[in-house]
């Protein structure tokens, strides 16, 4: 329940930065009547991720069992690439993303009357359904894994406090800090994303596509079992397994080795474009 919470309240206070800066922006512009073409905008990308998670979903239930691994490989997969991009761009993009928006607004404003609602609907649609999609492939690989209801329920109440802060900060009712939030949880993120690539790994084993590095490392599973309350949540923050195999351990710890290295290092300055639109 901790992890959908945690990755949907980031992936939520994004979407809500975005209508946020384009709201405040439209209202200082005095373009305030332009808002129900963001709203329309936000609702279009909505039902796009939700028209696409129900697609896969119903795309998975038609497989059998050998192809069904495959398919959830391929969704963790994408989940993996879309998760890590995503907290890496938003480490990059964080100091000059209000002003790469408000460039982008003024970009669409200049259509002349009568093509501007469209092309901010447009805009703000492209904006929000990145981040509806990467929720999307997210969720689907971490629903593969867990049959219960705390992954759903976790998941909407992300989404709930998201809204809030994201209200709040629009408002200006609450402060966040928001480089350091970022900076945390993606590093969160980037763990979480170590261990669905270990299960990518695993869902290819079992879909007869890897047969190699089966050797298990340990076996837990007698003391720490991945259904105890401590190993399932160390299994949602670590990727923990009772009893990983070789080929598993090395892919989760090249992949954290890699990305952390980058990580950490020091994020690099705005480029000067960008400087001068904020």
């Amino acid at each position: 329940m901790l992890i959908p919470f945690l990755i949907m309240l980031r992936e939520g206070i994004e979407a809500a930065l975005i209508v946020g800066i384009v709201a405040s922006y439209l209202k200082q512009s005095g373009r305030g009547a332009l808002m129900p073409a963001v709203w329309v905008g936000v609702l279009l990308a909505a039902a796009l991720s939700l028209f696409a998670g129900a697609g896969l979903q119903l795309l998975a239930a038609e497989f059998p069992q050998k192809q069904q691994e495959l398919f959830e490989g391929v969704v963790g997969l994408i989940a993996v690439v879309m998760l890590t991009s995503m907290v890496f761009w938003m480490r990059k993009a964080a100091r000059s993303i209000k002003g790469e928006l408000q460039a982008s607004i003024d970009s669409a404003l200049a259509k002349g009357a009568d093509g501007q609602g469209w092309a901010l609907i447009g805009m703000v649609f492209l904006a929000v359904a990145r981040e509806g999609l990467e929720s999307v492939f997210f969720l689907l690989a971490v629903f593969q894994q867990s049959s219960g209801w705390e992954a759903p329920v976790g998941a909407l109440a992300g989404i709930a406090v998201s809204v809030v802060i994201g209200w709040g900060l629009y408002s200006g009712g609450v402060r966040l800090d928001l480089r350091r939030f970022f900076r945390f949880t993606g590093l969160f993120i980037l763990l979480v994303a170590a261990g669905l690539l270990a299960g990518v790994l695993r869902k290819l084993h079992e879909g007869g596509v890897w047969n190699h590095l089966q050797t298990v490392v340990f076996d837990m599973s007698d003391t720490l079992p991945m259904d105890s309350p401590v190993g399932a949540v160390l299994s949602g923050l670590l990727g923990y397994q009772a009893a990983p195999v070789v080929g598993e351990v090395i892919v989760y710890l090249a992949f954290l080795a890699v990305a952390l290295f980058f990580f950490l290092r020091s994020a690099p300055a705005p480029a000067p474009r960008a400087a001068a639109a904020r």
